[in-house]
């Protein structure tokens, strides 16, 4: 197996652990946005959006998994380590991403309406910051926008 197939089987291995947990947030009536911080491919922290159970606008799947891999190793700079997320992180996490010196942002799909990633913002490789994320995309993007689309489609009808 050359090292790109190896990544791409890692990265999506990854992506659908995520994805659980994107569905696990659905489950509970919030968007389906999973999230996993890995570092030498172990699971530092994993998390999924709960903004309505929290009552707290910014608990976002990427919020949540920063937090608990900065209280695990006991430091917010979370250096050498992939972020998956199966959205597009906004305005807030890509700062939060970029604070937490993130290597490496793994996207499924994109977000045109609020995403900080290049779709809409470009926060992650901004040369204006001191730090700038490695950033993949698409990754199981067919299944990520289905997961969001689907559950939409719900709310509206």
């Amino acid at each position: 197996m050359t090292i790109e197939n190896e990544q791409r089987t890692t990265d999506e291995f990854w992506m659908q652990k995520a994805l659980d947990l994107a569905r696990h947030a659905e489950e509970r009536g919030e968007v389906p946005v999973g999230a996993v911080l890995v570092q030498n491919n172990e699971c530092l922290a994993e998390g999924w959006n709960q903004p309505i159970y929290r009552h707290d606008a910014s608990a976002h799947a990427e919020i949540i998994v920063l937090r608990a891999a900065g209280e695990k190793i006991r430091n917010y700079r979370l250096c050498d380590t992939t972020l998956y997320v199966t959205l597009e992180p906004c305005v807030m996490c890509a700062g939060a991403i970029v604070h937490a010196r993130v290597a490496r942002v793994v996207i499924g799909t994109d977000d045109p309406k609020s995403g900080a990633a290049g779709s809409v913002f470009q926060i992650l490789q901004s040369d204006q910051l001191n730090h700038q994320c490695e950033i993949k995309k698409g990754v199981l993007k067919d299944e990520c926008s289905e997961l969001l689309q689907g559950f939409f489609r719900k709310k509206r009808n």
